[in-house]
Order: structure tokens, then sequence, then C-alpha cells
């Protein structure tokens, strides 16, 4: 089967599909803010984007079901900007507990949830332990972020504070739908992480000990980073290089035995 979408089988199809060797994605983004130059889709732009990436490059035996991107998901960090569409911390986590109890219900116990946006990150780890718990299925959480960037690519505000809307995402998007990027309102946004960092030894709005923000707390733009620096060919790099990631991770969670999951008792 290699690498499919969901949505394209018929019922029949999932009959004959491996627990052990069968993972199903589950594609969680976003509609938000990403400052004055980014459009509101960028999370689920640059989501599909890397599917369309990835997927080809899953290797013959490596069987995987891409399940339907979720646009609107955890996003309340952004509701000071209009057109940011966000679902509750409590409805999010309960509606994607719900998917991974269908996923399981079709026969398959592997599933990867997969985000582009960092509000998603706490929730989804709620969402795999729940599903473990509760299903003895091995839920995996991770982002395209998670799998770094191309040594020495970007400067070191964006490769350490770049987190929102800077150099990173619109080079993605420069590269992915450059039609939807306003270079002339592309700026530098210096975060608040980055002065923090000289007056403060733990506290920070991101890493090891972070404090609850709203986006405007970190930069009144709602961006941080500098994306006046952003190029199509820089997003171009960095999505093959998560891309690769991604599917070595996937190999990975093929690998495991479901037998690594003890029963209780």
């Amino acid at each position: 089967m290699s690498a499919r979408f969901w949505g394209d089988l018929n019922t029949t199809d999932f009959q004959g599909l491996s627990p052990d060797s069968t993972i199903a994605v589950l594609p969680l983004a976003a509609i938000e803010q990403h400052g004055p130059h980014l459009p509101v889709s960028v999370d689920t732009t640059v989501m599909n984007a890397m599917l369309a990436l990835a997927m080809p490059q899953v290797p013959a035996g490596l069987d995987v079901l891409v399940l339907p991107t979720l646009a609107i998901c955890k996003s309340n960090e952004h509701l000071h900007s209009p057109g940011t569409l966000t679902l509750s911390w409590e409805s999010a986590i309960r509606s994607w507990i719900e998917i991974g109890e269908s996923v399981k219900r079709a026969g398959l116990r592997k599933l990867v949830l997969v985000t582009s946006h960092g509000g998603n990150v706490d929730p989804m780890k709620v969402v795999a332990r729940e599903l473990r718990v509760s299903h003895g299925m091995l839920a995996v959480s991770t982002s395209w972020s998670n799998f770094g960037l191309p040594p020495g690519l970007f400067a070191p505000l964006d490769a350490l504070h770049g987190i929102h809307g800077g150099d990173v995402e619109t080079s993605l998007m420069l590269h992915f739908r450059p039609d939807l990027v306003d270079m002339s309102k592309a700026g530098r946004f210096e975060p608040l992480t980055v002065t923090m960092a000289e007056d403060y030894k733990w506290l920070r709005p991101t890493g090891a000990h972070p404090f609850a923000w709203m986006a405007q707390d970190v930069n009144p733009s709602g961006a941080v980073g500098d994306a006046s620096l952003a190029t199509g060919e820089k997003g171009k790099t960095t999505a093959e290089f998560q891309a690769k990631g991604f599917v070595e991770l996937l190999a990975d969670v093929a690998k495991l035995p479901l037998a690594t999951l003890h029963k209780a008792g």
C-alpha cells in the first residue's frame, strides 16, 4: 500500500490492514494570524505541502494512511487578531481523542499526530497519552519543526527564537505559495525572548521554564523573527530537510512492535 490518504479507501479496504505495521497520520494545523505579511492559512498551507512532499518518499512496504488535515485547532493565543479561528482546548482534545478512537475501530493501533502549529503541541501530548492509557495505542506526537533546521541556514535570531511568522515560516511560504506573501510588510519582529535572555536567568516565554503567553506578549505584530531575510530557496531546503526526518520517524514507528506496550496487570 505505501502512503495513501484515508479518504481514498473504501470501507472494505480497511479489513486487510495490519495493526502492527500500518500507521495512521493525523495532521493538525491552524488558521491564525501570522503577522502583517503572511496569510492566516500559513500552518494549513505548510502542512498540506509538507505532506505532499513527504508521502512520495515513503518507501515500499511502509504502509501509511494520512487522515484529513484538521485546519481549525487550538489557536486561542492568537485571539487578539481578526481572522484567527480556534477551538477551545477542551474541544480540541476531545475531538482528537475521538478521531483516535475511530482509527482504532478501523483496526489500526499506530497513530502519529503531526502539527505545523506550536499551540497544538501540549494538547497533542495529552491526547497521545490518553489513547495509550484507554485504548492501548502506540500514539506519537511530533511537529515538523521538531526535525530541526538545516545547519547554518538561518541566522541565530530565527534559529533560536523565530517561532512564528519569521524567516523560517516566511521562507516556507515563499517556496510553497509565494503569491500569498507580502514581502513589503515583512520586517524584523524582535521577540521578547531576546531581551529576557539578557535580564532573566531562567524565565522565558518559551523553553524549559516558560510562562503562558498571548502572541502580542512576544511581539506586538504577532510575528516573531526576521521575516525580511526570507527566501524561497531557504524554504525549499528546510522543507526537504524536515520531510526526510518525518519519513524516518514513520519508519521507526512501523518498526516498533505493539508488544512493546505492556498490558496492565
